[in-house]
């Protein structure tokens, strides 16, 4: 029995006339070759996961919809489709505009082999993060004068402390370094990253 998810029932029928049979039939065809499938919605759209992973996605635009395979580059038949819509089929309009029955059976069970494989592969492990580079005593001094600003600069991520260090050290005069220190403090203070202005 295919697990359906009843928000993609409400997203088909809120769908336009035209997409509805479009995402019913892409929906049944999608159970019907990976049994295994279990629905979702993903950025607000239906998504069919594949032992817990993105197997492949529908969605309907005002004139068209789409069939998108999570990294589907390379599955067959498809190469020349996309153009400037998302997924790689095009722009689906109607039922006549998908591939052969066939092509999309083999397309959903070539993408759960490339699931699988990816499932499979040795997980590339992640680079350490650069140290955080020693408190400057100038700046260790003006925290050590402020509690709250002490409290919140410890709580900061290694990459938030490296950049109030960095841009201290980066002063070429001595007036600016003490200016930024009596910023970075009167920031701190109110629990402000240093780039907290594009946050």
């Amino acid at each position: 029995m295919p697990k359906h998810d009843p928000r993609v029932d409400a997203y088909i029928a809120q769908s336009a006339d035209f997409a509805q049979p479009i995402l019913a039939y892409l929906r049944e065809l999608i159970h019907g070759a990976c049994p295994e499938t279990e629905e979702a919605i993903k950025w607000g759209m239906p998504a069919f996961l594949y032992r817990g992973k993105i197997l492949c996605g529908i969605a309907a635009f005002k004139r068209h919809c789409a069939l998108g395979f999570w990294g589907g580059r390379g599955l067959i038949g498809n190469e020349d489709k996309r153009g400037d819509a998302m997924g790689q089929f095009g722009r689906i309009a109607s039922l006549k505009d998908l591939p052969s029955k066939k092509m999309l059976i083999d397309n959903i069970q070539q993408a759960m082999k490339f699931s699988e494989e990816r499932a499979m592969a040795p997980v590339t492990p992640r680079k350490p993060p650069k140290p955080v580079p020693a408190t400057p005593d100038d700046l260790a001094a003006a925290l050590k004068k402020s509690k709250k600003a002490q409290t919140t600069f410890d709580a900061f991520s290694p990459s938030c402390k490296r950049e109030y260090v960095e841009w201290i050290c980066d002063a070429k005069r001595e007036e600016t370094r003490a200016k930024r220190i009596a910023q970075a403090i009167e920031w701190m203070i109110e629990g402000k990253q240093r780039n907290w202005r594009y946050l």
